[in-house]
C-alpha cells in the first residue's frame, strides 16, 4: 500500500515531535511514573487528539490509516503516551462521533478532539474481563419527582439493582454505582464513557452508555495500579459512589450500551496494533544500531549470521504486522466490515512485538537487560498490548467465528 503525500506529511511531523520530545524523556517518565502533560499539549497542537474527528467538530478530519500512522510514531517515542492518545481517539471519540447527539458532540467531542480534554473508557470491572455482558455497575434514573421506585405495574428491587427505566418517564439524572478496573487515564482524564446496567433482567440489552465528567461527585479514583510498564500512563480503579449525572449524558438510548462499547473496540484494536508496531520498531532500531557498532571476533556482530538473520526476521515480521494494520484501517475508512481484519492485526502485531523486543534484548546481551539501555523498558511497555482492547485469545475467538461463517 502506498501512502498519500498528506499521510506521509502527517506521519513525518508526528515522528519529528516524538523523536525530539518523547523518546529522550521516556526513560525518566518511566522511572518517575510521570504523566507528561507538556508533551500532551504538543501532541494536541499537532492534532493527535482528534485525528478522525471532522474539522467542523474540532478534529483533523483525517482517516483511520492516518491514525494508525500517528499512533505508531507516538509509540515509537513512548508507549504509555501512545496509549493515552489511542484511548481518546478510539474508543472515546469514535463512540461520540457515531452515537453522540449534536449537543454531546458540541460539549464533549470538540474539546476532546482539540486536546482540551482527555478521555477515558470505563468498561472492565474487577470480576469482568473479556465477558463484557456480566457487568454489575448500575445506573438508575431519578429526579423531577421520579424516584427509584417502579412505575405502576412494575416491580424492581431497591438500591438500583434492576428494572428498566427511561428518560421518557420524567427523570432528570442518573445515579451510577459500581466499580471499574484497569481504566486508562482514569485519574488524568476529564470525561469518561461509562457502560452501566440500566435493566438487570435484560442481559446484553440492559446496558447503557453514559458520559461522566471525572469531576462529578461520586467519581472516585480508588487506586492507581502499580504496573509492569507504561508508567507514563495512569491505570486506575474507579469507584462510582452514588455518582449523579444529568439524564442528557446518556449516549444513544437505554439498552444500546453493549453495542456501543463493542463498536468502539474495532478501531481501538487497530490502534493497539499500531502501538505494538511502533514500540517494536524502536526496539529493532536500537538493536540494529548496537549490532553495527559492537565488535566481536574482528567484525561488527551485525555481520555474524546468527545476529543478522535474527534481525532480518524481526524486520520481516514487523513489516507484515504493519501491512495487516494498514489493510484493516483501509477497510474501515472505506466503510466496510473489518472486525476480523482488526482482530488479525491486533493479534499478530501484539505477539510479534513481544518477540521482536525479546530478540532485540538478546542482541544486546547483558546490556539489553539493564535500564542503561531502553530495551527493557520497551519490553515492559509492549507486553500489555496482548491484553487490553481484547486479549489475544479473544482475537482468536473472533477470527475463529469468522471462519465458521
Amino acid at each position: 500500500m502506498i501512502l498519500s503525500q498528506d499521510q506521509e506529511m502527517v506521519r513525518d511531523a508526528v515522528r519529528d515531535f516524538a523523536q525530539a520530545e518523547l523518546w529522550p524523556n521516556a526513560a525518566k517518565w518511566d522511572k518517575e511514573h510521570h504523566f507528561p502533560k507538556d508533551a500532551h499539549k504538543g501532541l494536541a497542537a499537532l492534532g493527535a487528539y482528534g485525528i478522525c474527528v471532522p474539522e467542523e467538530q474540532g478534529g483533523a478530519g483525517l482517516d483511520y490509516l492516518t491514525l494508525a500512522l500517528v499512533l505508531e510514531e507516538i509509540a515509537a517515542g513512548d508507549g504509555g503516551t501512545s496509549t493515552v492518545i489511542s484511548v481518546t481517539n478510539c474508543p472515546v471519540n469514535a463512540i461520540l462521533m457515531k452515537f453522540g447527539n449534536a449537543a454531546q458532540k458540541k460539549k464533549w467531542l470538540e474539546p476532546l478532539a482539540q486536546g482540551q480534554m482527555l478521555g477515558a473508557f470505563c468498561l472492565t470491572e474487577p470480576h469482568v474481563g473479556s465477558d463484557a455482558s456480566s457487568l454489575r455497575t448500575t445506573a438508575v434514573l431519578e429526579g423531577d419527582g421520579f424516584t427509584a421506585g417502579p412505575p405502576q405495574g412494575e416491580t424492581r428491587p431497591l438500591g438500583g439493582q434492576g428494572g428498566h427505566v427511561s428518560a421518557e418517564r420524567g427523570g432528570d439524572h442518573y445515579v451510577i454505582n459500581g466499580v471499574k478496573q484497569f481504566i486508562t487515564s482514569g485519574k488524568n482524564g476529564d470525561v469518561a464513557i461509562v457502560i452501566a446496567v440500566t435493566d438487570k433482567g435484560a442481559g446484553k440489552k440492559g446496558m447503557s452508555a453514559f458520559l461522566v465528567p471525572t469531576s462529578a461527585p461520586g467519581y472516585v479514583v480508588a487506586r492507581i495500579e502499580d504496573k509492569l510498564g507504561q508508567h507514563s500512563s495512569d491505570t486506575a480503579q474507579i469507584n462510582f459512589d452514588n455518582c449523579r449525572i444529568p439524564a442528557e449524558n446518556l449516549i444513544g438510548k437505554e439498552g444500546e450500551g453493549y453495542g456501543i462499547a463493542l463498536g468502539g473496540l474495532e478501531g481501538g484494536r487497530i490502534g493497539i496494533a499500531a502501538q505494538s508496531v511502533g514500540m517494536a520498531r524502536s526496539a529493532l532500531e536500537v538493536a540494529v544500531a548496537y549490532a553495527k557498532d559492537r565488535q566481536s571476533f574482528g567484525t561488527a556482530i551485525f555481520n555474524h549470521q546468527a545476529v543478522g538473520f535474527r534481525l532480518a526476521d524481526c524486520a520481516t515480521q514487523l513489516e507484515a504486522a504493519r501491512q495487516l494494520i494498514w489493510h484493516a484501517a483501509s477497510l474501515r475508512d472505506a466503510g466496510r466490515p473489518c472486525l476480523k481484519e482488526a482482530a488479525m492485526a491486533k493479534l499478530f502485531a501484539s505477539e510479534m512485538a513481544e518477540k521482536v523486543c525479546s530478540a532485540a534484548i538478546q542482541t544486546l546481551g547483558g546490556y539489553g537487560y539493564v535500564s542503561d539501555f531502553p530495551l527493557e523498558r520497551i519490553y515492559r511497555d509492549v507486553r500489555v498490548c496482548q491484553i487490553y482492547e481484547g486479549t489475544s485469545d479473544v482475537q482468536k475467538i473472533i477470527i475463529q467465528r469468522s471462519l465458521a461463517g
